[in-house]
């Protein structure tokens, strides 16, 4: 049985928790990191009384795994001129760069550190301290239940809250740190006993320069050796001039064969102007989404075996800086990068751990003793094995279902949860790296923040389920 909720502002209840709170809407967002907090954002500037509670269970908001980190070499992979919260406003956090360096210039072409932002993404939090429309809960959410009047927020406290609308925030699906041992997750701090020891690194996209970065920073002198199955490095940033597509050129419904042929040869005609690839990968990237949707699952499943990491190293790509320091880490031959596939990591009781790789294009397995393994592959790809105790119990009830590649929850083009029956869910919404396996690329925070003020001005739109409860 779940008791009404406290909504809890910072560590304390706010001083009209008690009091009734109108006949707006509500909606709760669940999640606590970028997606969370541009969600709330977006749907605070909405005109009227929608109320809105951010909930998070783990940290403060505003971080998330992405900036969480307190590493001042792990850099945004985006200019700061397109990292505005705001799509309408692209040059906000340009702006509150120079407003928080005291009036010193900040280029807009450079790239600051992930920590900056998820300072920015808190102060804009911040700003809503006062506003009665917003309540932030910092709680885990371990239920929805769907009801005749919207949706039923179930609490780990026992608590549970009644909103007219739930959107997941949940952002990306980690492995357990216990079931993990010995291999460390990325997102870990970077500790070694020894500086001359051996560190793997499994996987070779952005998760693993950022723990180059960091090992090279803590002094270590040692090996680094980074494998994957095709041993391919993030490309990086140069200064760009998108090509114009447009939206009658899309090849939409061809097949990935056909797509690629398409992207080459944008590529020629970008390099022809005196351009490069990047031009041609920047001018795909807004239609991205559309061209997923338009994919047969067939196409889908094609692009996730063979061209998904291609695309992956071109378009997320790395800030200069980093591919300095990258180069000459492979050129002094501190860092070695492989293609092998990982089978397994056993401990020793030296207190060194033994990693079981395969080699490309070999049976044989190779054992590889290193003083720490670090899991850099980013993403999990199957939801359901990483489930939350929310996203299981969704799934368990049948309210959610994996979609057929098994690349997150399955979701309608507004990103409502589609049922395990195939209908559709009215009142619960999944955004951002949630809502991957309908849109593909919307892990970006220019991808997040125009989704989300589409659903913002919906959200603020549509009819209450009911009259909003009293918060006690």
């Amino acid at each position: 049985m779940h008791r009404r909720a406290v909504v809890k502002d910072g560590l304390d209840p706010p001083a009209d928790s008690g009091r009734e709170t109108g006949t707006g809407r509500h909606v709760a967002v669940i999640g606590g990191g970028a997606s969370g907090v541009l969600m709330g954002l977006h749907l605070l500037r909405q005109p009227g009384d929608l109320r809105v509670t951010l909930i998070e269970g783990q940290g403060p908001m505003g971080l998330g795994i992405a900036y969480a980190t307190t590493d001042p070499e792990h850099l945004l992979n985006t200019r700061v001129h397109n990292m505005s919260a705001f799509h309408d406003d692209p040059h906000h956090f340009h702006r509150w760069l120079e407003q928080r360096a005291d009036g010193a210039k900040v280029s807009d072409q450079g790239f600051v550190s992930r920590a900056t932002y998820g300072a920015y993404l808190g102060a804009l939090l911040a700003e809503n301290d006062d506003n009665p429309r917003l309540h932030r809960l910092f709680q885990a959410v371990v239920g929805l239940q769907e009801t005749d009047t919207g949706v039923n927020v179930q609490l780990a406290d026992g608590q549970s809250l009644d909103v007219d609308r739930a959107v997941l925030a949940t952002g990306h699906a980690t492995p357990d740190k216990a079931r993990q041992w010995p291999i460390v997750g990325a997102w870990q701090p970077h500790v070694a006993s020894d500086p001359q020891g051996l560190i793997i690194l499994i996987g070779s996209g952005l998760s693993m320069v950022d723990q180059v970065l960091s090992i090279l920073k803590s002094g270590h002198e040692g090996p680094i050796l980074s494998f994957s199955r095709r041993g391919l490095l993030p490309r990086n940033h140069t200064n760009t001039a998108p090509l114009k597509v447009q939206a009658a050129e899309l090849p939409l419904g061809a097949s990935v064969a056909s797509l690629l042929r398409w992207a080459r040869s944008l590529a020629r005609l970008a390099e022809a102007s005196g351009g490069t690839w990047r031009d041609a990968v920047d001018g795909i990237r807004p239609h991205v989404r559309t061209i997923w949707r338009a994919l047969p699952q067939v196409e889908r499943a094609r692009f996730l075996r063979h061209a998904a990491t291609w695309w992956d190293v071109h378009r997320h790509r790395i800030p200069p800086q980093s591919q300095i320091v990258l180069d000459q880490a492979v050129l002094d031959g501190q860092l070695t990068i492989r293609k092998a596939t990982f089978q397994e990591a056993r401990t020793r009781p030296d207190g060194l751990v033994d990693a079981v790789i395969r080699p490309f294009r070999r049976s044989q397995t190779e054992v590889l003793t290193a003083l720490r393994i670090v899991d850099c592959r980013g993403i999990r790809r199957d939801p359901e094995t990483h489930a939350s105790p929310l996203v299981a119990g969704l799934l368990s009830a049948g309210t959610a279902r994996i979609d057929p590649l098994r690349i997150g929850l399955e979701v309608d083009d507004h990103g409502r949860l589609i049922r395990a029956d195939s209908t559709i869910t009215p009142a619960i919404y999944a955004i951002g790296p949630a809502s991957r396996a309908a849109f593909w690329e919307i892990t970006a925070i220019p991808d997040i923040r125009e989704q989300v003020a589409r659903l913002a001005a919906t959200l603020a739109t549509q009819p209450a389920f009911h009259r909003a409860t009293t918060l006690k």
